[in-house]
């Protein structure tokens, strides 16, 4: 390759379009990129959508010479599904978590996998390796299996089994340990305060575990390491005492590594952004993941080419890093048949998401002796929810829609469901407080509500309302730091639709709740 090839080789591209554009066309022939990442605003619809825009894109590089492209797209379950329609709704890594099961995990991996590579998707962002120890972390959450990191490695590990069984690249991220930040990278640059053996103990772990199961990329993470890069630490995307130093060094990893996206804030922007490029290529990244700015496509497709030819990047250096890509596409060459796409959605993958569901609810307490519900035909349950919405760039959750109500409504006839703001003001509160003041047992579901004071305040004004309640917290198990007088309180991790049904059938006692915390609520609860 001339080294207009190489630098192409190493930059992944996006564009805006349901479908092949000219624009994106004049892409690949002018910087002859490694791939390109596929975003669910700006590129998806359905599964037959998909399955028809990755073919496309694919003879569109092979008719102008390139190697088959790497397809990537976030597709994590729970909270972040770059594919929602049509696919099957797994309830995501922390409800894993809460099961315990790395047979589940690794059957996920399988679901996730076989459904992608059916759409023509071959890299996957996926596992989130983080082990969210901070309550407050404001970008992880339950992308995270959890707490403890020898349960975090091990699930990670058999969902990246399972994932690369089915012929698509697993990536192990966000390196070196995103799950105790305080600020969201997507935002500004953010630092893990903590020395070397802290990290090697707690964050360090997982990412081991993804390596030894032999993960064929990792993503760097925007945050600095001061314990590392001294006070002044840059992003891990631009250290190569991270990437090169630990990852490889001291972790062995041989693979690719791609940066997280580059337009997030912790890298500098604008102009700026070609030598961020420069820097993350000269500290180790092999895959420059480019969001869909025409003018950062030529900042970086420029500066790193105007780098090469000024020996201000290695030519040697950089063949190599180009030489994993290419290992990365003949590893996807040779995979397993591509399935049809029959598989997506399909009734065996339902069964496995149902199955995470069911054994990850947890019943936290039920002081009231509420449970197993037994309320007669003619008695009304209410059941209250906040309207979904996207709490950080990585997430999907506006697009669902939690059936809940409709779940419960296959077990009892008489459910009034109130619909609220995610940060419902007094009007709010009141109006719902008076809706269902006549019902005879209210299920109160939250959000992240131990951020969210309207939610909190309402679900305090409830209990105290002398209406039998059961507080259901849908995303992050935290929620009862805010309301420690609940006399009743579920965890679900999810509003995806099996978790929805799962906890209907749990509420009216068709199973046992049998899910524990994956990670502690403070001065209340430990992780189980």
């Amino acid at each position: 390759m001339n080294s207009q090839d190489l630098i192409g080789q190493k930059i992944l591209l996006a564009f805006k379009g349901k479908k092949p554009t000219p624009g994106i066309a004049a892409a690949l022939q002018k910087y002859r990129p490694a791939g390109l990442t596929l975003f669910r605003s700006l590129n998806i619809d359905n599964p037959t959508q998909v399955r028809t825009l990755t073919g496309s894109l694919q003879r569109l590089a092979q008719d102008i010479g390139l190697p088959p492209l790497l397809i990537a797209t976030d597709q994590e379950g729970g909270q972040l599904m770059a594919i929602g329609k049509g696919v099957t709704p797994l309830p995501g890594n922390m409800a894993l978590g809460a099961t315990g099961s790395t047979e589940l995990a690794r059957r996920a991996g399988e679901v996730l996998g076989s459904e992608l590579a059916a759409m023509g998707v071959n890299v996957n962002y996926a596992p989130s390796c983080d082990v969210n120890i901070n309550p407050h972390n404001p970008v992880i959450g339950t992308r995270s299996f959890g707490e403890k990191p020898d349960k975090v490695a091990s699930l990670a590990a058999a969902l990246i089994n399972g994932m690369q069984s089915q012929g698509v690249a697993a990536v192990a991220k966000h390196f070196p340990g995103h799950g105790d930040t305080a600020s969201d990278s997507h935002h500004g640059l953010t630092s893990l305060p903590h020395d070397l053996d802290r990290l090697q103990q707690v964050e360090f772990p997982p990412f081991r575990a993804a390596v030894e199961a032999g993960v064929k990329l990792v993503m760097s993470a925007h945050l600095a390491l001061p314990a590392i890069d001294g006070l002044d630490a840059p992003p891990a995307t631009l250290s190569p005492s991270i990437l090169q130093g630990i990852l490889r060094g001291q972790l062995g990893f041989e693979g690719v590594i791609v940066s997280d996206a580059m337009d997030m804030q912790a890298i500098r922007q604008g102009e700026a952004l070609g030598e961020q490029a420069i820097r993350a290529a000269s500290a180790g990244v092999d895959l420059l993941l480019l969001t869909s700015n025409p003018a950062d496509h030529r900042r970086v497709f420029t500066s790193l080419k105007k780098a090469i030819e000024q020996g201000v990047l290695d030519q040697e250096d950089i063949s190599k890093s180009v030489e994993r890509i290419l290992s990365l596409k003949r590893w996807l060459a040779g995979g397993p048949p591509v399935p049809g796409l029959e598989v997506v959605g399909c009734a065996g993958h339902q069964a496995v998401a149902a199955e995470i569901a069911e054994r990850s609810i947890t019943l936290v307490r039920d002081q009231a002796k509420l449970l197993p519900l037994t309320l007669g035909a003619e008695q009304h349950l209410a059941v209250i929810i906040p309207k979904p919405v996207d709490l950080t760039p990585a997430d999907t959750s506006s697009y669902i829609t939690p059936g809940l109500a409709a779940a419960i409504r296959g077990y009892h006839p008489n459910v009034d469901e109130y619909i609220i703001p995610y940060a419902p003001e007094e009007p709010d509160i009141s109006a719902v407080l008076q809706q269902s003041s006549s019902c005879d047992l209210v299920i109160c579901c939250t959000l992240n509500a131990f951020e969210s004071p309207g939610q909190a305040e309402l679900v305090r004004r409830i209990l105290q309302s002398g209406v039998p309640t059961i507080v259901v917290a849908l995303r992050l198990p935290y929620d009862l730091i805010a309301f420690p007088e609940a006399p009743a309180y579920i965890c679900t991790y999810s509003i995806q639709e099996p978790s929805m049904r799962a906890l209907a059938k749990a509420l009216f006692g068709h199973f046992v709740f049998g899910g524990k915390l994956p990670v502690s609520i403070p001065e209340l609860y430990p992780a189980g």
